[in-house]
């Protein structure tokens, strides 16, 4: 597969493989959603299972008379109702997409990881995985977590990584660099995750994630402009041409896409991982391109079964 470097080439791909993913969506009643949906029909790449509550059913109906081919309703008494069935429909293989519309995420999240009932399956890890098109870097850059996990541990690390890498592989790339995040490039005990990045790059060593190129403490700077790297003296096929971004935590992350997405100008797609599907959980103030990127980084993803 050829690689991926922009998120309408992701698009176009997913056009030319001529497959349309079912989206379960809950409670597609705000502007963007609806734009979403609209736009992903438009380009063949997503069919629809419209999971509403009875307040807002309309919405759901004027959907289905534009595309009735496409759209399917179901219709509950409340949100929590209309969040258990989308991932029912989701975990008995009915779609292969769960979609966050106008409903609480932790509302959501309730359902996805209900035991027995939910979409995470026993010992799997639940992150959240952004890819970034940024004006001046040369190609789509992934990272985590920005969402999700406030403190990864050494195992939750080990489950970033490896979702990450491959989410990476999907799109095209088949040799990802991963470059691990701190404010400088000292492994230090107060900072205990640097002592975490030195297990991962041995763990990368003796083959655990597969062919990829791991390393790491390093700044953002650093991973991502190799003229950084040249002055700091440090040599590595990840430093000024990382793929793969893992943050030290939450806040980090999450600091990193929203200046992204609002001063570097970026378009950006997200979507949690671990799950048995890709669950697409967009920001309420994730712009329409970002939402429908997102639902395009999910069908592009599949499911575990691809």
């Amino acid at each position: 597969m050829e690689l991926i470097r922009t998120l309408t080439q992701l698009v176009n791909n997913l056009r030319s493989l001529g497959i349309r993913r079912r989206v379960a969506v809950v409670c597609p009643n705000d502007p963007h959603t609806e734009y979403v949906i609209i736009r992903s029909l438009r380009e063949e790449i997503a069919e629809y299972l419209l999971v509403t509550d009875e307040a807002h059913v309309e919405v759901a109906h004027s959907l289905h008379a534009a595309s009735p081919d496409f759209v399917r309703i179901y219709v509950t008494s409340t949100p929590d109702e209309a969040a258990a069935l989308a991932v029912e429909l989701v975990r008995t293989g009915e779609a292969d997409i769960l979609m966050k519309g106008l409903i609480n995420t932790d509302n959501l999240l309730r359902a996805v990881l209900k035991k027995e009932k939910g979409l995470l399956p026993p010992g799997n890890i639940l992150s959240h995985v952004a890819i970034a098109q940024i004006p001046l870097y040369h190609k789509l850059l992934m990272f985590s977590d920005a969402a999700v996990i406030p403190r990864p541990g050494l195992a939750q690390f080990r489950a970033m990584i490896a979702n990450d890498i491959a989410l990476c592989r999907k799109l095209g790339n088949d040799e990802p660099r991963v470059a691990l995040i701190h404010c400088s490039e000292k492994v230090n005990e107060k900072f205990p995750h640097t002592l975490d990045y030195v297990q991962l790059k041995e763990e990368a060593r003796a083959g655990k994630f597969g062919a990829a190129f791991i390393d790491g403490p390093m700044d953002a700077k650093t991973a991502c402009d190799s003229h950084s790297g040249e002055i700091k003296g440090l040599s590595s096929p990840v430093v000024g041409n990382a793929d793969i971004m893992i943050f030290p935590n939450i806040e980090s992350g999450n600091t990193f896409y929203k200046t992204l997405s609002l001063f570097g100008d970026a378009n950006m797609a997200g979507m949690l991982t671990g799950t048995v599907a890709p669950v697409v959980v967009p920001s309420r103030s994730d712009s329409g391109n970002s939402k429908f990127y997102s639902l395009a980084l999910a069908c592009l993803a599949g499911t575990q079964n691809d």
